[in-house]
């Protein structure tokens, strides 16, 4: 759960808890191996932690109660979200959380055989071969909006393969898009979601970055944009429905807030790994390397933010990612899709792991804490 180059002291940790005695949620960080549950009036959620400038120093300095050992609460943090237990949440509330896509060459070419299969995955690997044999690796390290990739635009357009996932992985503009809404994300060990309309999908590994109402990245974890290829692949414009639904996004474990020890050149050079273990005995192993990204993860916040669009309350920030499945898990040429069950562990040396367990939308937890609730209980405690 924790990152590899931890003693706990070389990373500054932190995240969210749901504490039952307050029914509500807690800010904590590590301190040693124990959970310090730091949330005052000052910083009573990670939104406003995030707007200080003195993360660092607030952190070192502020007082708090000890919660239990990381062991202890990782232990309750199960997929059913009992409220009657303490248990890690997602470490983002009232963040939005964004997310950025077809950032990876790779991925480009499975978002074009998507749209090109129009979510049937029986067509998928004849177009991928295809596809392949025009494209090729011929868009790693191309510069998106650059003279070479408007160059490679206009042949796959003479090749009648142009699509929109190209055009927003190769030309100047970045997809970004709304991945979920502030405080529906969940966290280590809880269930994802599936919708049950979907019958071809995949985790996608990312780093998220935390980024404050100023545009200023303070931090960054691990993220699984659970991705329905059969739905978006119909259409683009069922984005929505394929991204945004009960559980599809899961954050954490802790943000690594950058200090002296963990920055941005390290997000730059991080290497994800990911693995799937099935009930059913299946594994599937994949890595995402962000070495391999078209667009800095710098300009794709500054896309994201600024004079044209503002976030008072800060947001989450999906990179995107590389990975792409196509080992087969049941027929021949149909690749790879979840079952229900599937223990999903994305991890990354300097930001630990996450782990969740892939259920239908309609058997996860529904999302009842929204914003009004979550004010209401800060209220209660008189935290603001």
């Amino acid at each position: 759960m924790l990152p590899h180059d931890n003693p706990f002291e070389n990373a500054t940790l932190v995240g969210r808890v749901w504490r039952p005695d307050v029914d509500g949620a807690a800010l904590v960080t590590l301190r040693g191996d124990r959970v310090i549950d730091v949330t005052c009036r000052d910083v009573p959620t990670m939104r406003d932690l995030m707007e200080r400038d003195d993360i660092l120093g607030w952190l070192e300095n502020a007082t708090g109660e000890d919660l239990g050992s990381l062991s202890d609460i990782t232990a309750y943090s199960t997929e059913t979200g009992d409220r009657s237990k303490l248990h890690f949440l997602s470490p983002a509330d009232l963040q939005v959380i964004k997310a950025s896509g077809v950032t990876f060459a790779e991925s480009m070419v499975e978002r074009v055989i998507e749209e090109k299969a129009a979510g049937n995955a029986d067509l998928a690997q004849e177009i991928r071969a295809r596809v392949a044999g025009i494209i090729g690796t011929s868009l790693r390290g191309i510069v998106p909006g650059s003279e070479q990739a408007m160059q490679v635009k206009q042949v796959l357009i003479n090749e009648g393969l142009w699509s929109q996932y190209l055009e927003v992985g190769i030309g100047p503009d970045a997809e970004v898009f709304t991945k979920a809404q502030p405080t529906s994300s969940v966290g280590w060990g809880a269930s994802v979601g599936l919708h049950p309309m979907s019958h071809w999908n995949n985790p996608e590994p990312e780093i998220v970055l935390a980024v404050n109402s100023r545009g200023e990245i303070r931090g960054a974890t691990l993220g699984n944009d659970v991705n329905l290829r059969d739905v978006e692949g119909r259409s683009a414009l069922l984005l929505g429905k394929a991204k945004d639904n009960n559980a599809s996004c899961s954050i954490g474990p802790f943000i690594r807030v950058f200090d002296a020890t963990y920055g941005m050149d390290d997000v730059r050079k991080a290497e994800l790994t990911l693995t799937v273990e099935g009930e059913d005995g299946f594994v599937l192993n994949g890595n995402s390397s962000m070495t391999q990204i078209s667009r800095d993860p710098e300009s794709i916040v500054n896309q994201t933010i600024g004079r044209h669009h503002q976030y008072p309350d800060g947001f989450m920030l999906f990179l995107g990612t590389l990975f792409a499945p196509i080992q087969d898990r049941d027929v021949t040429g149909q690749g790879f899709t979840h079952k229900t069950g599937d223990v999903v562990t994305i991890s990354e040396p300097q930001l630990g792991a996450l782990r969740n367990t892939v259920r239908l939308s309609t058997e996860c937890p529904e999302w009842t804490t929204g914003i009004a609730a979550t004010m209401r209980n800060l209220a209660q405690r008189g935290l603001i």
